[in-house]
Order: C-alpha cells, then sequence, then structure tokens
C-alpha cells in the first residue's frame, strides 16, 4: 500500500509546520496503519521529488511544509515557524552569482509574540 498521496494530502492541507512524528499521528487518527518509519521514508522520497519542502532548524525536528512560494519566520527562543511572503527573490539572487540557482529558502530569526511576551515577563 502506498501512503506517499495521503501524507501528501496533510502536509498540502495544513498550514502547520508538521514533524514526521505528527503527521504519523494524524494518520493513525484516520485510522491508518502505517508505521513511523513509513511515514519518514515517504516523506524522504516526496522531497526527493520536489513535492514538499522540508525545513530544518538548528536544535529542533525536521518540520515539512508546501511547497507554495512563501518564506519563513523562525522563532530565535522557541524555534516556531510562521509563513511570510516576501517578494520573489529570485532574479536579485541569481544576479549575484554565475551558478545556475535551482530554487532558494529564506528563514528569517525573529522572537515569536508568546516569546516577546516572556521576556518581558521576566
Amino acid at each position: 500500500m502506498s501512503y506517499g498521496p495521503a501524507i501528501l494530502e496533510i502536509v498540502e492541507v495544513s498550514r502547520e509546520h508538521l514533524t514526521a512524528e505528527q503527521i504519523f499521528l494524524k494518520m493513525k487518527e484516520k485510522g491508518s496503519g502505517v508505521v513511523l518509519a513509513t511515514v519518514y521514508n515517504n516523506l524522504a522520497r516526496l522531497h526527493q521529488q520536489g513535492r514538499i519542502r522540508r525545513i530544518c532548524v538548528d536544535g529542533f525536528p525536521e518540520r515539512y511544509d508546501r511547497t507554495a512560494r512563501h518564506d519563513h519566520l523562525v522563532c530565535r527562543r522557541c524555534g516556531s515557524l510562521a509563513d511570510v511572503c516576501f517578494p520573489d527573490l529570485t532574479e536579485l539572487l541569481q544576479s549575484r552569482t554565475e551558478e545556475k540557482l535551482l530554487n532558494y529558502d529564506l528563514q528569517v530569526s525573529y522572537l515569536c509574540p508568546a516569546c516577546r511576551k516572556a521576556l518581558t515577563e521576566d
């Protein structure tokens, strides 16, 4: 049984940035008999095919996202991700190198509202 289409749908529909474990739990909620290793294998395959994005933030588990063009705000304190749409920088970046760029993934560090609030309360 191929779980790839169901996993892809979960990633594409979600506006969260889900970990493999969260995707696994969503599959289980739907009554799937999938095992965690299968979720990891399918996520790797979908990423390799360019059908999903893998987001890596130091100190936190990898998360997965849809491929629609957007960038991310990454909280430096808690690691939370927020989508943000900046103008497409492909042409500007391409003009700075002779190498052919395939794509880019912009992650901007900030402090999320919850972390800013927590710091002011300390």
